[in-house]
């Protein structure tokens, strides 16, 4: 059992990655701007999101649990001071704090800038996610994992992928919670930018395949 905190609790998928992490038996305090949203479970603990408070109140927010996950997200109102600069902050926090396991949920491309050009809607959303992923690999001493999906949709999760970026251009938003879950189970996925579509691959199989 794990004292995982995430940021950005209430979304879409954070709400499927509480459900997976309470069913592997963790106990998760989520985060989010209306804590009123966050899905009601045993073993569930609400608390406020405020990404533009000091890196010392983050600190104390976080002091004590083991694994962070980041999944908030300002769909544009708020780039800066959120998915880039609250991102940040939040690293910076339990790196202070000694939190062993930091997972991001990027953006597939968000560190090619080459690619940005093919989806203009959303350049300034892979900017943000580009300083905050490079942040955490280069300026961190955190044992990080990046995940970047495509497009993610609501249909139902085959617990089933592909980390070929190639093979489709959507995850389904069960498979993609699932993935964040599963992967604090596997060493080999410290200090590593995990490229994910949906796929033919049983998840378990391509975690272990990570190298």
């Amino acid at each position: 059992m794990s004292k995982i905190f995430i940021f950005g609790g209430s979304g879409r998928v954070a709400t499927e990655l509480i459900k997976d992490l309470v069913a592997d038996g963790n106990e998760v305090t989520a985060a989010a701007r209306h804590p009123e949203n966050i899905i009601k479970l045993d073993h569930v603990t609400a608390d406020k999101l405020d990404l533009h408070t000091s890196v010392d109140k983050i600190a104390d927010q976080i002091k004590g649990f083991d694994i962070v996950y980041f999944t908030a997200g300002s769909r544009g109102k708020d780039l800066i001071q959120t998915d880039a600069m609250g991102a940040i902050k939040t690293m910076m926090a339990a790196q202070k704090v000694g939190v062993q396991r930091y997972v991001m949920l990027s953006s597939m491309f968000s560190l090619n800038v080459d690619k940005w050009h093919e989806i203009p809607s959303l350049e300034d959303y892979l900017a943000a996610k580009f300083f905050a992923d490079n942040y955490l690999m280069d300026s961190t001493h955190l044992k990080y994992t990046i995940l970047q999906p495509t497009n993610l949709t609501e249909t139902p999760g085959t617990d089933r992928i592909s980390l070929d970026n190639t093979s489709s251009k959507e995850n389904s938003i069960a498979d993609v919670a699932k993935v964040l879950a599963e992967v604090i189970k596997y060493p080999n996925t410290v200090d590593k930018v995990i490229e994910m579509t949906s796929g033919s691959t049983p998840i378990d199989e391509a975690l272990k395949g990570v190298k």
